[in-house]
């Protein structure tokens, strides 16, 4: 389920215990124990550091308090791989970590300054896109805060090749990203162009000097699909705000066909992995 921020952000956020999930034959300990282990001194409950080795069992971890709000969390069939698992615990707490360490700073910051401060956060939430004999695809949405006027969304991407046991990202599987952007291109800015219609943004009639009307796809974040559970034959760009347009206009995910001359763009050892719609 994607996770997303919501106005508390305007204001200080309820401190809260660290939550986890995680399978044990041990008794469930107390809420007063929670708060007991993850409390070290002069940092909030729950903002301990080593949280991989507190959840190394964990597909699902949250965690709240006045300092940040952090949240991770990666599907079941991706667990199911232990080498993607490990990849995904470690990314896990290298973001875990970084956010800590910039909440830290910013809320000495505002105390130094005389400011409210706000809690940071870093929310996102791996979800499967398709789990075809050779590939697992993944997309997460990403939904981050670090005090400014808004939160922002980014997101991610990755394949895991079972025939190598290897993550890999979708633009690997194609010669060039310049190849794969020529491919795609004339559907993919016709689509872009046809979402932002459905928003009711009328396409400026002359060249915008800020936003791109239809930017490289190879820069954007490309997620791999499949509607047989076999190939991949689904393909969409999900664009982050501020790439084609204004905050206000929000994220864009732009489905583009997966047509012959796609295909004709993918690398030898993969063509046999994809099937043409067209």
């Amino acid at each position: 389920m994607t996770l997303r921020i919501s106005h508390r952000f305007a204001a200080a956020l309820v401190p809260a215990i660290l939550l986890v999930a995680a399978c044990s034959g041990e008794p469930e300990p107390t809420q007063a124990e929670k708060v007991a282990a993850a409390t070290v001194p002069g940092v909030p409950p729950g903002a301990i550091d080593d949280v991989k080795a507190a959840n190394a069992t964990a597909s699902d971890v949250k965690e709240s308090n006045e300092l940040m709000e952090f949240a991770y969390s990666y599907p079941k069939e991706a667990a199911e791989i232990p080498k993607l698992a490990e990849w995904l615990d470690t990314d896990r707490a290298t973001k875990r970590d970084a956010l800590v360490a910039e909440s830290r700073r910013d809320q000495a910051a505002a105390k130094k300054q005389g400011f409210p401060y706000r809690p940071h956060s870093h929310l996102q939430a791996w979800q499967r896109v398709t789990n075809t004999p050779r590939f697992l695809s993944l997309s997460s949405d990403i939904e981050t805060y670090t005090g400014g006027a808004h939160g922002m969304t980014t997101f991610a991407t990755l394949l895991w090749d079972r025939n190598t046991g290897e993550k890999r990202a979708p633009l690997d599987l194609f010669t060039s990203g310049a190849a794969f952007d020529t491919a795609i291109r004339p559907e993919y800015c016709a689509a872009i162009k046809r979402a932002k219609l459905a928003k009711g943004i009328q396409p400026p009639e002359e060249a915008d000097p800020v936003f791109d009307s239809c930017p490289p796809a190879s820069a954007q974040t490309v997620w791999l699909g499949s509607s047989d559970g076999r190939h991949l034959d689904r393909l969409t760009i999900a664009i982050a705000p501020y790439e084609i347009g204004a905050y206000a206009e929000g994220s864009y995910k732009i489905n583009v066909p997966v047509t012959q001359a796609l295909v004709r763009a993918v690398k030898p050892d993969y063509a046999r992995d994809f099937l043409p719609v067209r």
